[in-house]
């Protein structure tokens, strides 16, 4: 849909809309550290990347439509579809498959990915096409960013919405993990779904000195690559929950049991981030004992190496006493750090 569509008083709205967004956007920090990504969010028009998007109610989800006969309905469409909120854009058998994700956060992970001009960035869970977009506006050059997703229907989506926007990105379908060789190699990788390691593939397509920005647990880890084997970095303050990465050769991990952790724990952000992160190495309950005695650590404390043998998180320093094997395609190797 285009806003070729829309009556000029809905115009309006989305015009008013986005610049009440992206001032929510300012206010919230999010681009403190690389602004210009303000202009991209000035000028790309969420509401075509969103033509419905569903809200939860009680008892399910309530559809919001862009098309809808109502003009109060087409209302509250616009103004949710800049809200600085995650709208929920793709339903399969009452559970979410794909999102937008909240703009202020997107924000912030723009920020954080640092892109410089002339860079090649692949983007991986390409969900509506609207951060291509922003990529896109924000390089100036749509060959410049690459977004892949595991199912056809949602690429194919994101094309048209992409173009109705006036973006041509490449868009691929297939597995997120295997990356996209064929477009490589890029200088900047950014995942906008949860993994539970860092696919090795990812690395061997990488540019030395790329960086790769990802949610992983339920924070973002900032990785950068030294070469097709090796990647260090740490994790930032900011907490993340994406839709996990789908596809065969990444099975979703089962959720951690916090039964015999005391209550302020379970319901502590921080605990609960230690806790994902080291799913299926460390007990909840060793966990606790852990995060207690080192001071209650916060996301920023923790990192994250890729090597030829492996990959482990840790705490403080990657040659410390605190490390945790990740689960990824090869065995964990400590002795290869």
């Amino acid at each position: 849909m285009g806003t070729h569509t829309l009556d000029e008083e809905l115009a309006d709205l989305a015009v008013t809309a986005r610049a009440a967004l992206v001032r929510e956007i300012e206010r919230s920090g999010a681009w403190e550290g690389d602004p210009v990504w303000r202009e991209a969010f000035e000028a790309v028009p969420r509401h075509l990347f969103v033509p419905y998007y569903y809200v939860g109610v009680r008892g399910g989800y309530e559809r919001r439509w862009g098309e809808s006969p109502d003009r109060a309905a087409r209302e509250k469409w616009m103004r949710g579809a800049y809200a600085d909120a995650p709208l929920a854009t793709r339903l399969r058998d009452g559970d979410l498959v794909s999102s937008s994700s909240q703009p202020s956060l997107m924000a912030r992970m723009l920020a954080e990915l640092r892109v410089g001009d002339g860079d090649r960035v692949l983007e991986v869970g390409t969900g509506t096409g609207y951060n291509a977009a922003l990529l896109a506006h924000r390089l100036g050059d749509d060959d410049l960013v690459t977004t892949v997703d595991l199912y056809p229907e949602i690429t194919e989506t994101a094309r048209r919405h992409l173009a109705a926007a006036g973006h041509r990105p490449a868009v691929v379908t297939g597995d997120g993990a295997r990356g996209v060789p064929e477009r490589a190699p890029f200088d900047r990788i950014m995942a906008t779904c949860t993994l539970s390691s860092v696919p090795l593939a990812w690395l061997a397509q990488c540019a030395p000195g790329a960086r790769v920005l990802t949610p992983l647990a339920t924070g973002l880890i900032a990785l950068t690559v030294e070469d097709a084997g090796h990647a260090e970095g740490r994790f930032l303050p900011t907490p993340a929950y994406f839709v996990p990465l789908r596809g065969e050769s990444r099975p979703e991990p089962e959720p951690a049991r916090l039964g015999n952790v005391p209550a302020p724990a379970r319901g502590d952000d921080h605990f609960r981030f230690l806790s994902a992160l080291t799913r299926g190495t460390l007990d909840p309950q060793e966990a606790y004992v852990l995060w207690e005695r080192e001071g209650r650590p916060r996301r920023e404390r923790y990192g994250v190496t890729v090597d030829g043998g492996g990959e482990w998180a840790w705490l403080d320093d990657p040659e410390g006493p605190y490390a945790w094997p990740l689960p990824a395609r090869r065995p964990f190797s400590p002795g290869g750090r």
